[in-house]
């Protein structure tokens, strides 16, 4: 059996339901690089945020606290430090009635191989590892995020290919739905995404990445109940759903960034 792609959870937040998808939440903060997609070290040294700048962002600096027991008993890939923020870039996908028919339909399959197995309460599709920024960094990063994107053009996807993913410590397992068309399109969106996660000296994406929206999660390392025959139940499930070729086309039309508990939206031309 090939190993599962690698994807990286991080254990916090509604919106993703158990995805600030990453490299296993990778600690990185200005001034402290992780790599990602063969970078190199940018040449010039970074400066200290100035006080007027700092100034513009009132409020706490402190995260949102970690309690595994609210999240289905997940456990944090890196450990919440005050003024941290968990930082996610990604597409929403807005899921219609016709795709949770089908999800009523694969799901319950899913479950007679893994009945642990949850449904994701939200759906997304990632253009960044998960990595974290001080506080008084995220709004820069966001500002520097929209004026990356700004030129990017909405577009047409499908995702329609059922595939078994799991973060870096495999103690997560994921179904999902990976995309067939509009590959290019992601590619260019992350690589303005990494250009971003360079300047602030933050870990870029995947060399390789495998865009995907996950459909269901466990605890732990299922790969084993769930490829082999049942991946091929569920895409069979998926290849005879009633126009299921329409179904999962859909457009992508905005970025959104998630950084602890705020959200910003960057709508696509």
């Amino acid at each position: 059996m090939s190993a599962a792609p690698l994807v990286g959870y991080s254990s916090s937040g509604s919106e993703d339901e158990a995805e600030a998808e990453a490299e296993a939440g990778t600690r990185a903060q200005p001034g402290a690089r992780g790599r990602g997609r063969g970078q190199s070290p940018l040449s010039s040294q970074r400066l200290p945020v100035p006080d007027s700048v700092l100034h513009m962002f009132p409020g706490t600096e402190e995260g949102p606290a970690d309690d595994s027991a609210k999240h289905g008993g997940r456990v944090r890939t890196f450990p919440h430090e005050r003024g941290n923020w968990a930082t996610h870039v990604y597409i929403p996908y807005e899921a219609s009635e016709e795709f949770l028919d089908l999800l009523d339909v694969l799901l319950p399959r899913a479950q007679t191989y893994v009945p642990r197995l949850v449904r994701m309460e939200t759906f997304h599709l990632s253009l960044s590892q998960s990595v974290v920024l001080h506080h008084h960094w995220i709004l820069p990063f966001v500002q520097a995020l929209k004026d990356r994107v700004a030129s990017f053009q909405r577009f047409c996807f499908t995702a329609n290919q059922v595939k078994i993913y799991t973060n870096q410590e495999k103690t997560r397992t994921f179904v999902g739905l990976e995309v067939t068309s509009g590959h290019s399109e992601f590619l260019d969106l992350v690589s303005g995404v990494d250009r971003v996660m360079e300047e602030f000296d933050l870990t870029t994406f995947y060399e390789d990445p495998s865009f995907h929206v996950s459909l269901a999660w466990c605890v732990g390392d299922a790969r084993l109940q769930l490829e082999g025959q049942c991946l091929r139940e569920l895409q069979e499930i998926v290849d005879a759903f009633e126009d299921s070729e329409t179904l999962l086309r859909t457009h992508a039309e905005q970025i959104r960034c998630k950084s602890g508990n705020k959200f910003f939206s960057m709508p696509l031309k």
